[in-house]
Order: C-alpha cells, then structure tokens, then sequence
C-alpha cells in the first residue's frame, strides 16, 4: 500500500463510519437478548475494517471495543468486569485489551495472507475473530481462577468449578453466537467489500489487481 494513500479521505471516512457503528453496537448490544445471551455483532465491524483497512485498523477498532467494555464496567452497568477490576485490575485490563486488539489485528492478516482467494480470506478472517477473542479471554481468566471463583462466591454461583464456568458459563454459548453469526454473514461481508471498492476504491492497488486475477481465472 502506497504511504500517501493510507490517511486518504474515503478512508478515514470509513474507519469513522466503523468506529461509530462498532461505539453503537458495543453500547446497545446487551440489549439483544439470544439463548440466555446477548447477541454481540460488534465483531462484524471489527472485521471489516480489519480487511478492508488493514489489520491496525482492525486493532484499534478492537481496542475501541475494550474501552467500552472499561467505561461500562466502571459505570456499574458491567458487574462481572468491575469486580475483576477491583481484585485483579492489571490482568483484567492485559485480557480485555489483548482479546480486543488480537479479534481486530488478526483477521486482517490472515486476509492479507490469502487474499488471492477473495472469499476464503473473507471466510477465514471473519471466523478468526471470535476464536481469538474467546481465547484470549479463557486463558486470561484461568490465569486469575482466584479472582473469577471470588466472583462466583459474591454472585452466589455454586456447583460449578471455575473452569466450567469460565469455558461454558462465560464463554461458551456466546462464543457458539459470535462464531455463527461471523460465519453466516462471511458471504455477506465479501459483498460489502467488493461493493464499497467498487464505489469508492479503497483497497490497495495490489488487492484490485488479484481481485482482477481472480474473476480472469473463474472465466
């Protein structure tokens, strides 16, 4: 990617267009509730702009997610993360920011890395953000099982050990959310992509020439 290409207008406009979806997803989406979770579709945002601007893009649309997630805690709306906070602040801010930035800066890369195969990359980068995020998350919390089972104490959570509830309580079902609705939409996303270069031109020069040796192959 040429340099004075990179802060260009469309694409500062778009990396605005996904902060300001990825802000309003993140603040309204514990307000969707599915299977006794909430449907989180800020990776979605995360994820395209992890393609369509690259992987730092990606990385600080995920940090933007961990800020969020901070401020809610802090404003009590998020009782699990300020408890953390309070008894572990440093390995809870290391989990929340590394998972945040990992889900964004991963998928970009391995878009990069296979983008000679448009909907693959796609494929692939969309279903690498919630494996990320989840795993980061698990390792995190394993880390500090002490501060998670003082949580279950306080909420008065019994008859579980700490790794289930971590794997299958925390993560689990909204880990199995994030995954389909990432791999559903993939197809969807490879749209987006094509339509918004089309429109506007956006990706790199390299990414256009073997989005055009592609479709000379596919002939």
């Amino acid at each position: 990617m040429e340099k004075g290409n990179y802060f260009s207008a469309r694409r500062i406009a778009w990396f605005s267009i996904l902060l300001a979806l990825v802000i309003v997803l993140q603040i309204w989406g514990s307000a969707i509730p599915f299977a006794g979770t909430t449907l989180n579709l800020t990776l979605i945002p995360v994820v395209l702009a992890a393609i369509i601007l690259g992987p730092i893009a990606g990385m600080i649309l995920g940090i933007t997610v961990g800020v969020i997630i901070t401020i809610n805690a802090f404003v009590g709306t998020d009782v699990f993360t300020l408890f953390l906070y309070q008894n572990s602040p440093i390995m809870t801010f290391l989990i929340i920011f590394v998972k945040g930035s990992l889900a964004g800066f991963v998928p970009g890369v391995i878009y990069k890395a296979l983008r000679k195969k448009p909907l693959l990359a796609t494929f692939i980068a969309a279903m690498s953000a919630p494996v990320v995020n989840t795993a980061v998350f698990i390792i995190g919390a394993l880390i500090i099982s002490g501060t998670i089972g003082g949580f279950m104490d306080f909420a008065g959570i019994t008859g579980q050990s700490v790794i289930y509830f971590v794997i299958i309580g925390c993560a689990g079902i909204n880990f199995l959310v994030e995954f389909a609705i990432n791999t559903v939409l993939a197809p969807a996303l490879h749209r987006v992509i094509k339509v918004i270069d089309k429109a506007t031109d956006i990706l790199p020069k390299e990414e256009v020439e073997l989005q055009a040796e592609t479709d000379t192959d596919k002939e």
